[in-house]
């Protein structure tokens, strides 16, 4: 493919096959991601990759999350204990889960500049996964902003800043192309 195809083509994943990504690729495909822009060569990017029983960790932490910030009840109840088998089940079933952070920066305009480098090797890994038939999705999720979530996967929120969560693997089905808003109507052209 070329690239403006890839970039036309490619589709967020939300169902995965239960195959495996080589671990080989993954490290390929991260790092066609690192060719991002990056202000001063900083490089942000930071990354932990959790898979096979790996996954356990993330998927706890998750679920004390949920129940800290209220959107899971933290009681045993068996509706409760049916909403989380069922979670645990959906984000066990995802062969790979990436959290992407960088570390903070006081200055704002640091700050941003680091977060906008860490979304342009987000969205290249995208792009090279796609090329590679893997797909990803990149979510921002409540967790994220819980200072306890960061603390269950060993960051320390006070330092680091979560910028995604991609879940990653084999598509089990592509959506089809919901087609974009004309860029003439993004666009105010001012001469």
């Amino acid at each position: 493919m070329t690239v403006l195809r890839t970039i036309k083509e490619r589709r967020s994943i939300h169902t995965f096959e239960e195959k495996e990504v080589d671990i080989e690729l993954l490290r390929e495909i991260f790092t066609y991601g690192s060719y991002a822009p990056t202000h001063y060569m900083k490089e942000p990017w930071q990354m932990k990759l959790y898979q096979r029983d790996g996954k356990d960790t993330l998927i706890h932490a998750i679920i004390r999350s949920y129940q800290r910030i209220g959107m899971i009840r933290n009681s045993n109840d068996p509706k409760t204990i049916k909403m989380i088998d069922s979670m645990k089940s959906f984000l066990h079933s995802i062969p790979h889960h990436a959290v992407i952070y960088f570390e903070k920066e006081e200055d704002p305009v640091r700050y941003e500049e680091e977060y906008a480098a860490v979304c342009a090797f987000i969205q290249n890994s995208q792009l090279a996964a796609w090329e590679f038939g893997v797909g990803m999705l990149w979510t921002i999720t409540p967790y994220m902003h819980d200072p306890g979530f960061y603390s269950d996967i060993e960051l320390d929120a006070n330092k680091s800043k979560i910028a995604a969560v991609l879940q990653i693997g084999y598509p089990k089905k592509v959506p089809r192309n919901k087609g974009r808003t004309s860029i003439t109507d993004k666009m105010q052209i001012i001469e």
